[in-house]
């Protein structure tokens, strides 16, 4: 029952990661249809400044998360009006300048920073551990959780309680008549394209606690962010976290319990989703 708990509780931490990427991802196609593939890009240069701030500046973990953020919220916005806003529901030319951009991040980033791996980092804050039932789980897990549990409160408050998540809602349902009734869905449109950048490199940083920095994670985590979506289904907050955590803790079992088929595992979790419900779990038409 303990080791059962203890990877529960990996699953959860993983899936916490998972949602902070997979929620912007789900959003900006939601709300502006658009595929964002450079949202895994987002995620690595999120890491790697953080890095630079927190281990080889010296800074707090927290602003090193923060500005990460920040950065891949401003790179997020030069791509998107320099590049996307003129290609709206041009899906495959989105598919190729997205996935082309990926590479020219990886590769500054590789020439920014180098191709070797970082280690693990965090604050000394939460460098400790706790006893779960007899057994040392580190403190980083659970800051983790309780981190992508308050963002994921304050997302579905964001877009369920808030006259702007009134307009997300309403610009995901007929982009056409909410233009129509006066509200400016362009602005609010390049808010949500910021604010899921902003998630994802912020989770690069909270995320590198346990997977470190290296320049795989763009593609990495952007395979996994698209299941997460595709399980949970488009342009749902709801939906982004019941699929992340489907995947984290899915993924934790199957490392544990088949450790050679792990990736199988999580892909098995995508075809049984597709074929019970195409739209994904908590999905919306697009």
């Amino acid at each position: 029952m303990d080791v059962f708990v203890l990877n529960l509780l990996n699953g959860i931490s993983w899936g916490s990661i998972l949602f902070l990427v997979a929620s912007g991802l789900s959003l900006i196609l939601g709300v502006m249809g658009i595929l964002n593939l450079t949202h895994g890009a987002m995620y690595m240069v999120g890491a790697f400044v953080g890095w630079s701030i927190a281990v080889q500046y010296g800074l707090s973990f927290w602003l090193a998360a923060l500005i990460g953020g920040l950065s891949a919220g401003l790179i997020s916005l030069v791509i998107e009006r320099g590049f996307l806003r003129h290609l709206y529901k041009q899906l495959n030319e989105q598919v190729l300048l997205t996935f082309g951009l990926v590479h020219i991040l990886i590769n500054s980033t590789i020439w920014i920073w180098g191709a070797r791996s970082r280690a693990p980092f965090t604050t000394p804050f939460l460098s400790g551990s706790v006893s779960i039932m007899g057994w040392s789980y580190p403190m980083t897990r659970i800051a983790i959780i309780v981190i992508g549990g308050l963002l994921a409160t304050g997302l579905w408050w964001l877009t369920n309680k808030t006259r702007v998540g009134a307009m997300v809602r309403a610009g995901m349902d007929d982009r056409e008549m909410t233009m129509g009734l006066g509200i400016n869905l362009p602005l609010v449109s390049v808010g949500v394209f910021f604010l899921g950048a902003f998630l994802a490199g912020f989770a690069g940083v909270i995320g590198a606690q346990v997977l470190g920095v290296y320049p795989g994670l763009a593609m990495d985590i952007l395979l996994l962010a698209l299941v997460v979506v595709i399980i949970g289904g488009v342009g749902s907050v709801g939906g982004a976290l019941l699929g992340s955590m489907v995947i984290g803790i899915v993924d934790s079992f199957g490392k544990a319990l088949f450790p050679n088929f792990a990736m199988f595992t999580i892909y098995l979790a995508m075809v049984v989703s597709l074929s019970v419900r195409p739209r994904g779990l908590l999905g919306r038409k697009i």
